[in-house]
């Protein structure tokens, strides 16, 4: 089985992914890996963020190694809060004031097109890789539902009448940007 350092302090994020990845793969967090740190997220890019991510943990262990960044693109918003999303309202990174802020954005707002967007960087065998899923849909007038993080109780995704904190994760995984991106990294890592 193949281990990857998934270069992020984020639960969450790693039991999706673990759940999207089955068991060809083993996940581990910085924690479990026994890094202490959190990277910043300076760059204007989902993209140069995830490579800061994996460079960095490569960098210090020299181990295969992944990173992601995800956004939320609210077209009504041009594309905030983007790169910004967990720190919308603050760097307290808090998901109820950032949903909040959010709503209160688009306040009045008929236009509620939006999108996530995940970039994974894979490092792997000192060789960087990019990988990208999208998840459109729309932004709800209020919170509902109790599953999932960040923006879930507020996006509802195409096709659906269920914001994503209203469904399981696995029928979020189903569908879901980090998915699309994920997917994709483990395609390319089956072909190696």
């Amino acid at each position: 089985m193949k281990k990857l350092i998934l270069a992020t302090n984020n639960r969450h994020k790693a039991v999706e992914i673990q759940i999207i990845l089955g068991n060809q793969f083993e996940i581990i967090t910085l924690k479990e890996a026994g890094i202490e740190i959190d990277i910043p997220e300076p760059h204007e890019t989902l993209q140069e963020n995830a490579f800061e991510k994996s460079s960095t943990i490569y960098r210090m262990t020299g181990i295969d190694c992944f990173a992601e960044d995800t956004g939320l693109l609210v077209d009504a918003l041009n594309g905030a809060p983007g790169v910004y999303s967990a720190r919308y309202a603050g760097e307290q990174k808090n998901d109820q004031d950032n949903i909040k802020k959010l709503l209160q954005d688009l306040e009045g707002e008929t236009n509620r097109s939006a999108h996530f967007k995940t970039i994974v960087s894979l490092i792997i065998d000192g060789e960087n890789h990019f990988f990208e899923g999208i998840c459109k849909g729309n932004i709800a007038q209020q919170p509902t539902g109790i599953n999932g993080f960040g923006y879930d109780p507020v996006f509802i995704p195409e096709g659906s009448n269920h914001s994503f904190a209203e469904i399981s994760l696995q029928e979020k995984s189903s569908m879901s940007h980090r998915k699309k991106a994920i997917e994709k990294m483990a395609a390319f890592l089956r072909s190696l």
